[in-house]
Protein backbone atom coordinates (compact mmCIF):
# COMPACT_ATOMS: atom_id res chain seq x y z
CA UNK A 1 0.00 0.00 0.00
CA UNK A 2 1.06 3.65 -0.94
CA UNK A 3 2.60 5.44 2.12
CA UNK A 4 0.40 8.29 1.46
CA UNK A 5 -2.73 6.99 1.67
CA UNK A 6 -2.22 4.72 4.65
CA UNK A 7 -3.16 7.02 7.17
CA UNK A 8 -6.69 7.02 4.96
CA UNK A 9 -7.58 3.64 5.69
CA UNK A 10 -11.00 3.26 7.94
CA UNK A 11 -11.92 7.31 7.67
CA UNK A 12 -15.09 7.38 6.06
CA UNK A 13 -15.64 10.25 3.62
CA UNK A 14 -17.41 13.23 5.24
CA UNK A 15 -20.08 15.53 3.50
CA UNK A 16 -18.66 19.56 3.89
CA UNK A 17 -20.55 22.22 3.38
CA UNK A 18 -18.52 23.96 0.86
CA UNK A 19 -19.10 25.47 -2.90
CA UNK A 20 -19.73 21.63 -4.15
CA UNK A 21 -22.69 20.99 -2.04
CA UNK A 22 -25.76 22.28 -1.31
CA UNK A 23 -28.24 21.65 1.48
CA UNK A 24 -32.34 20.68 0.71
CA UNK A 25 -35.24 20.11 2.86
CA UNK A 26 -36.57 17.28 1.79
CA UNK A 27 -39.72 16.00 4.55
CA UNK A 28 -38.48 16.24 7.90
CA UNK A 29 -34.64 15.45 6.89
CA UNK A 30 -31.76 17.52 5.88
CA UNK A 31 -30.16 16.21 2.97
CA UNK A 32 -26.77 17.08 1.84
CA UNK A 33 -27.21 16.69 -2.49
CA UNK A 34 -24.17 17.14 -4.88
CA UNK A 35 -24.38 20.06 -7.29
CA UNK A 36 -20.85 18.91 -8.83
CA UNK A 37 -19.64 15.43 -8.66
CA UNK A 38 -15.92 15.83 -9.25
CA UNK A 39 -13.57 13.35 -12.07
CA UNK A 40 -10.17 13.26 -11.77
CA UNK A 41 -8.41 12.72 -15.16
CA UNK A 42 -4.65 12.46 -15.48
CA UNK A 43 -2.67 12.97 -18.76
CA UNK A 44 -5.08 15.67 -18.73
CA UNK A 45 -2.61 17.31 -21.61
CA UNK A 46 -1.99 14.26 -23.48
CA UNK A 47 -3.74 12.76 -26.78
CA UNK A 48 -6.79 10.45 -25.05
CA UNK A 49 -7.17 11.85 -22.17
CA UNK A 50 -7.74 15.31 -23.21
CA UNK A 51 -10.39 14.08 -25.52
CA UNK A 52 -12.02 12.48 -22.97
CA UNK A 53 -12.46 15.34 -20.75
CA UNK A 54 -13.37 17.59 -23.55
CA UNK A 55 -16.02 14.66 -24.08
CA UNK A 56 -17.27 14.54 -20.76
CA UNK A 57 -17.66 18.61 -20.05
CA UNK A 58 -19.89 18.36 -23.05
CA UNK A 59 -21.81 15.75 -21.96
CA UNK A 60 -22.56 16.85 -18.36
CA UNK A 61 -23.37 20.62 -17.14
CA UNK A 62 -22.64 19.66 -13.65
CA UNK A 63 -19.14 18.11 -13.65
CA UNK A 64 -16.40 19.37 -12.14
CA UNK A 65 -12.73 17.98 -13.38
CA UNK A 66 -9.64 18.18 -11.73
CA UNK A 67 -7.06 17.63 -14.34
CA UNK A 68 -3.54 16.47 -13.98
CA UNK A 69 -0.26 16.30 -15.81
CA UNK A 70 3.17 18.09 -16.32
CA UNK A 71 1.73 21.22 -17.67
CA UNK A 72 4.88 22.67 -18.63
CA UNK A 73 4.78 21.09 -21.73
CA UNK A 74 3.37 24.26 -24.40
CA UNK A 75 2.77 21.70 -27.54
CA UNK A 76 0.60 20.04 -25.23
CA UNK A 77 -2.02 22.75 -23.92
CA UNK A 78 -3.64 23.56 -26.61
CA UNK A 79 -5.12 20.17 -25.53
CA UNK A 80 -6.50 21.27 -21.98
CA UNK A 81 -9.95 22.34 -21.77
CA UNK A 82 -10.60 25.89 -21.53
CA UNK A 83 -13.43 25.38 -18.74
CA UNK A 84 -14.26 27.00 -15.61
CA UNK A 85 -15.47 23.76 -14.20
CA UNK A 86 -11.49 22.23 -14.78
CA UNK A 87 -8.83 22.80 -12.08
CA UNK A 88 -5.12 22.12 -13.38
CA UNK A 89 -3.07 20.15 -10.99
CA UNK A 90 0.63 19.41 -11.26
CA UNK A 91 1.06 16.24 -11.71
CA UNK A 92 3.51 16.70 -8.66
CA UNK A 93 1.60 17.80 -6.47
CA UNK A 94 -1.66 16.21 -6.92
CA UNK A 95 -1.55 14.06 -3.29
CA UNK A 96 -0.89 17.10 -1.50
CA UNK A 97 -3.75 18.41 -2.85
CA UNK A 98 -5.76 15.42 -2.27
CA UNK A 99 -4.71 15.45 1.25
CA UNK A 100 -5.58 19.08 1.84
CA UNK A 101 -8.59 19.85 0.13
CA UNK A 102 -9.93 15.69 0.68
CA UNK A 103 -12.25 16.67 -2.50
CA UNK A 104 -15.21 14.37 -3.11
CA UNK A 105 -13.58 12.73 -6.29
CA UNK A 106 -16.23 10.23 -7.64
CA UNK A 107 -14.26 8.55 -10.52
CA UNK A 108 -10.97 8.44 -11.37
CA UNK A 109 -9.47 7.96 -14.93
CA UNK A 110 -5.69 7.51 -14.98
CA UNK A 111 -4.61 7.71 -18.47
CA UNK A 112 -0.92 9.48 -17.77
CA UNK A 113 2.14 7.94 -19.01
CA UNK A 114 5.20 7.99 -20.31
CA UNK A 115 4.23 6.19 -23.45
CA UNK A 116 7.34 6.73 -25.82
CA UNK A 117 8.40 3.10 -26.54
CA UNK A 118 11.82 4.17 -27.91
CA UNK A 119 12.96 5.32 -24.54
CA UNK A 120 15.51 3.36 -22.46
CA UNK A 121 15.71 5.18 -18.95
CA UNK A 122 14.13 2.90 -16.68
CA UNK A 123 13.64 4.42 -13.79
CA UNK A 124 11.73 7.15 -15.27
CA UNK A 125 9.19 4.30 -16.14
CA UNK A 126 9.70 3.34 -12.84
CA UNK A 127 8.41 6.27 -11.53
CA UNK A 128 5.64 7.68 -14.03
CA UNK A 129 4.02 4.44 -14.51
CA UNK A 130 4.45 2.21 -11.81
CA UNK A 131 5.04 4.28 -8.97
CA UNK A 132 2.65 7.14 -9.32
CA UNK A 133 -0.06 4.61 -10.63
CA UNK A 134 0.43 2.64 -7.48
CA UNK A 135 -0.20 5.78 -5.60
CA UNK A 136 -3.26 6.56 -7.41
CA UNK A 137 -4.86 2.59 -6.93
CA UNK A 138 -3.79 3.15 -2.79
CA UNK A 139 -5.68 6.86 -3.49
CA UNK A 140 -9.23 5.20 -5.14
CA UNK A 141 -8.79 1.91 -2.84
CA UNK A 142 -9.03 3.81 0.62
CA UNK A 143 -11.38 6.49 -0.75
CA UNK A 144 -14.02 3.62 -2.12
CA UNK A 145 -13.64 5.62 -5.68
CA UNK A 146 -14.07 3.76 -9.03
CA UNK A 147 -10.92 3.72 -11.53
CA UNK A 148 -10.16 2.76 -15.07
CA UNK A 149 -6.26 3.25 -15.76
CA UNK A 150 -4.44 3.28 -18.61
CA UNK A 151 -2.22 -0.23 -19.27
CA UNK A 152 -1.10 -0.91 -23.00
CA UNK A 153 -1.49 -3.83 -25.97
CA UNK A 154 1.99 -3.32 -25.61
CA UNK A 155 2.33 -5.20 -23.08
CA UNK A 156 1.80 -8.58 -25.04
CA UNK A 157 5.05 -8.81 -26.61
CA UNK A 158 5.20 -10.46 -29.71
CA UNK A 159 1.69 -11.66 -30.21
CA UNK A 160 3.13 -15.48 -29.40
CA UNK A 161 0.49 -15.92 -26.78
CA UNK A 162 -1.94 -14.13 -28.17
CA UNK A 163 -4.15 -10.61 -27.50
CA UNK A 164 -6.58 -11.72 -25.26
CA UNK A 165 -7.28 -10.18 -21.54
CA UNK A 166 -7.05 -13.08 -19.77
CA UNK A 167 -5.55 -12.79 -16.36
CA UNK A 168 -4.25 -16.12 -15.99
CA UNK A 169 -1.38 -15.34 -19.05
CA UNK A 170 -0.72 -12.01 -17.69
CA UNK A 171 2.69 -13.57 -15.90
CA UNK A 172 3.58 -14.99 -19.10
CA UNK A 173 3.54 -12.19 -20.90
CA UNK A 174 7.14 -10.50 -22.56
CA UNK A 175 6.98 -6.89 -23.44
CA UNK A 176 9.06 -5.87 -26.41
CA UNK A 177 10.59 -2.63 -24.77
CA UNK A 178 10.98 -0.95 -21.20
CA UNK A 179 7.66 0.99 -21.92
CA UNK A 180 5.73 -2.11 -22.16
CA UNK A 181 7.53 -3.63 -19.00
CA UNK A 182 6.63 -0.22 -16.91
CA UNK A 183 2.76 -1.52 -17.79
CA UNK A 184 3.17 -5.06 -17.12
CA UNK A 185 4.96 -4.78 -13.66
CA UNK A 186 1.78 -2.40 -13.06
CA UNK A 187 -0.85 -5.10 -14.32
CA UNK A 188 1.40 -7.84 -12.13
CA UNK A 189 1.13 -5.64 -9.14
CA UNK A 190 -2.58 -5.14 -9.41
CA UNK A 191 -3.90 -8.20 -9.68
CA UNK A 192 -2.23 -9.31 -6.71
CA UNK A 193 -3.65 -6.62 -4.55
CA UNK A 194 -6.23 -7.46 -1.82
CA UNK A 195 -7.36 -3.97 -1.28
CA UNK A 196 -8.67 -2.49 -3.97
CA UNK A 197 -11.28 0.10 -5.31
CA UNK A 198 -14.69 -0.86 -5.57
CA UNK A 199 -14.50 -0.87 -9.60
CA UNK A 200 -11.26 -1.04 -11.47
CA UNK A 201 -10.72 -1.31 -15.03
CA UNK A 202 -6.99 -1.76 -16.58
CA UNK A 203 -7.27 -0.68 -20.13
CA UNK A 204 -5.39 -2.01 -22.86
CA UNK A 205 -5.47 0.12 -25.74
CA UNK A 206 -4.37 -0.92 -29.20
CA UNK A 207 -3.38 1.14 -32.11
CA UNK A 208 -5.68 4.49 -31.20
CA UNK A 209 -6.15 7.09 -33.88
CA UNK A 210 -8.03 10.65 -33.50
CA UNK A 211 -7.42 14.24 -32.65
CA UNK A 212 -5.54 16.25 -30.13
CA UNK A 213 -2.09 14.22 -31.34
CA UNK A 214 -0.43 17.11 -32.52
CA UNK A 215 1.91 17.13 -29.81
CA UNK A 216 3.34 13.64 -30.40
CA UNK A 217 6.03 14.24 -33.03
CA UNK A 218 7.22 10.75 -34.12
CA UNK A 219 4.76 8.85 -31.56
CA UNK A 220 1.97 10.01 -33.16
CA UNK A 221 -0.29 7.32 -35.02
CA UNK A 222 0.31 6.17 -38.53
CA UNK A 223 -2.99 8.49 -39.70
CA UNK A 224 -1.49 11.38 -38.56
CA UNK A 225 1.78 10.57 -40.44
CA UNK A 226 0.58 9.67 -43.26
CA UNK A 227 -1.49 12.76 -43.69
CA UNK A 228 1.65 15.04 -43.53
CA UNK A 229 4.09 12.83 -45.41
CA UNK A 230 1.05 12.64 -48.40
CA UNK A 231 0.22 16.85 -47.85
CA UNK A 232 3.68 17.11 -48.23
CA UNK A 233 5.29 14.68 -50.98
CA UNK A 234 2.37 13.62 -52.49
CA UNK A 235 3.11 9.68 -51.98
CA UNK A 236 3.54 7.51 -48.94
CA UNK A 237 6.35 5.44 -47.54
CA UNK A 238 5.39 2.08 -45.92
CA UNK A 239 7.86 -0.89 -44.35
CA UNK A 240 7.47 -3.67 -47.00
CA UNK A 241 7.43 -7.19 -45.56
CA UNK A 242 10.12 -9.24 -44.95
CA UNK A 243 8.25 -12.16 -44.24
CA UNK A 244 6.63 -14.48 -47.38
CA UNK A 245 3.45 -14.74 -45.73
CA UNK A 246 2.87 -11.76 -46.11
CA UNK A 247 2.61 -9.10 -49.11
CA UNK A 248 4.25 -5.82 -49.12
CA UNK A 249 1.99 -3.55 -47.09
CA UNK A 250 -0.24 -6.13 -45.40
CA UNK A 251 1.35 -5.83 -41.85
CA UNK A 252 -1.55 -5.60 -39.78
CA UNK A 253 -2.33 -4.00 -36.54
CA UNK A 254 -6.17 -3.44 -34.14
CA UNK A 255 -6.61 0.70 -35.69
CA UNK A 256 -9.45 2.12 -33.40
CA UNK A 257 -10.67 5.63 -33.17
CA UNK A 258 -10.75 7.59 -30.36
CA UNK A 259 -14.40 8.02 -30.06
CA UNK A 260 -15.05 4.31 -29.59
CA UNK A 261 -11.52 4.28 -26.99
CA UNK A 262 -14.06 7.30 -25.51
CA UNK A 263 -16.83 5.11 -25.22
CA UNK A 264 -15.38 1.68 -24.17
CA UNK A 265 -13.81 4.01 -20.98
CA UNK A 266 -17.13 5.34 -20.07
CA UNK A 267 -19.18 2.14 -20.52
CA UNK A 268 -16.86 0.09 -17.97
CA UNK A 269 -16.66 3.12 -15.68
CA UNK A 270 -20.80 3.82 -16.04
CA UNK A 271 -22.27 -0.20 -15.94
CA UNK A 272 -19.39 -1.69 -13.87
CA UNK A 273 -19.35 -4.89 -14.87
CA UNK A 274 -16.79 -7.80 -13.24
CA UNK A 275 -13.65 -5.61 -12.40
CA UNK A 276 -10.21 -6.63 -14.49
CA UNK A 277 -8.03 -6.24 -17.88
CA UNK A 278 -9.98 -5.41 -20.67
CA UNK A 279 -8.76 -4.99 -24.24
CA UNK A 280 -9.38 -1.39 -26.17
CA UNK A 281 -9.71 -2.42 -29.88
CA UNK A 282 -12.35 -3.24 -32.84
CA UNK A 283 -11.86 -6.64 -32.91
CA UNK A 284 -10.59 -6.53 -36.74
CA UNK A 285 -7.28 -6.28 -37.82
CA UNK A 286 -6.40 -3.81 -41.00
CA UNK A 287 -3.63 -3.80 -43.17
CA UNK A 288 -1.44 -0.53 -43.25
CA UNK A 289 -2.11 -0.39 -46.82
CA UNK A 290 -5.75 0.27 -46.11
CA UNK A 291 -5.03 2.50 -44.18
CA UNK A 292 -3.38 4.61 -46.32
CA UNK A 293 -5.58 4.11 -48.85
CA UNK A 294 -8.22 5.56 -46.69
CA UNK A 295 -6.22 8.52 -46.06
CA UNK A 296 -5.69 9.47 -50.05
CA UNK A 297 -9.16 8.87 -50.36
CA UNK A 298 -10.29 11.45 -47.74
CA UNK A 299 -7.68 13.84 -49.32
CA UNK A 300 -9.40 13.10 -52.49
CA UNK A 301 -5.44 12.05 -53.72
CA UNK A 302 -4.28 9.50 -56.26
CA UNK A 303 -2.51 6.46 -54.47
CA UNK A 304 1.08 6.27 -54.60
CA UNK A 305 2.60 4.40 -52.06
CA UNK A 306 6.63 3.31 -52.19
CA UNK A 307 7.88 0.19 -50.55
CA UNK A 308 11.26 0.60 -48.15
CA UNK A 309 13.34 -2.14 -46.41
CA UNK A 310 12.08 -2.48 -42.87
CA UNK A 311 15.46 -0.84 -40.69
CA UNK A 312 17.43 -3.93 -39.89
CA UNK A 313 17.70 -2.65 -36.01
CA UNK A 314 13.62 -3.36 -35.62
CA UNK A 315 13.27 -6.00 -38.18
CA UNK A 316 13.68 -8.94 -36.27
CA UNK A 317 11.16 -7.65 -33.44
CA UNK A 318 8.51 -6.00 -36.06
CA UNK A 319 5.00 -6.78 -35.19
CA UNK A 320 2.95 -7.94 -38.51
CA UNK A 321 -0.16 -8.61 -36.93
CA UNK A 322 -2.08 -7.61 -33.97
CA UNK A 323 -5.65 -8.29 -33.30
CA UNK A 324 -7.46 -7.39 -30.15
CA UNK A 325 -10.22 -10.09 -28.61
CA UNK A 326 -12.97 -8.11 -27.68
CA UNK A 327 -14.88 -11.38 -26.41
CA UNK A 328 -14.54 -9.98 -22.87
CA UNK A 329 -15.50 -6.10 -23.50
CA UNK A 330 -18.49 -7.95 -25.43
CA UNK A 331 -19.29 -10.65 -22.85
CA UNK A 332 -19.57 -7.63 -20.67
CA UNK A 333 -22.51 -5.61 -22.13
CA UNK A 334 -20.73 -3.72 -24.66
CA UNK A 335 -22.49 -3.84 -28.04
CA UNK A 336 -21.76 -0.31 -29.70
CA UNK A 337 -20.77 -0.50 -33.62
CA UNK A 338 -17.51 -0.12 -33.90
CA UNK A 339 -16.36 3.00 -36.08
CA UNK A 340 -15.04 1.20 -39.19
CA UNK A 341 -11.17 2.21 -40.31
CA UNK A 342 -11.97 4.33 -43.38
CA UNK A 343 -14.92 6.37 -41.57
CA UNK A 344 -12.76 7.21 -38.76
CA UNK A 345 -9.66 8.35 -40.90
CA UNK A 346 -12.52 10.46 -43.22
CA UNK A 347 -13.40 12.08 -39.91
CA UNK A 348 -10.27 12.63 -38.09
CA UNK A 349 -8.65 13.75 -41.69
CA UNK A 350 -11.90 16.15 -42.94
CA UNK A 351 -12.68 17.28 -39.44
CA UNK A 352 -9.46 17.94 -37.19
CA UNK A 353 -6.24 17.45 -39.44
CA UNK A 354 -6.97 19.68 -42.75
CA UNK A 355 -8.54 22.33 -40.62
CA UNK A 356 -5.94 21.59 -37.53
CA UNK A 357 -8.58 21.57 -35.36
CA UNK A 358 -9.08 19.94 -31.61
CA UNK A 359 -11.14 17.64 -30.85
Amino acid sequence: MSYKYKKLKGIKKQVRRNSDFFFVLHRDNCQACYLYHMIIITGAAGFIASCLAQKLLREDPTLKLILVDNFSHERKLKNVPLDARCQKIERDELFDFLERKEPEVTKVYHLGARTDTAEQNVSLFKKLNVEFSKDIWSYCALTDTPLVYASSAATYGDGSLGFVDDHDIVNKLKPLNPYGDSKQIFDQWVLEQALTPPNWYGVKFFNVFGPNEFHKGRMASVVFHAFHQIVDTGKMKLFRSHRPDFEDGMQSRDFIYIDDVLSCCQFLMDEKPDSGLYNIGTGKARSFKDLVVAVFKALDKNVDIEFIDTPEDIRDNYQYFTEASMKKLKDAGYSQTFTSLENGIEQYVKNHLIPAKYY
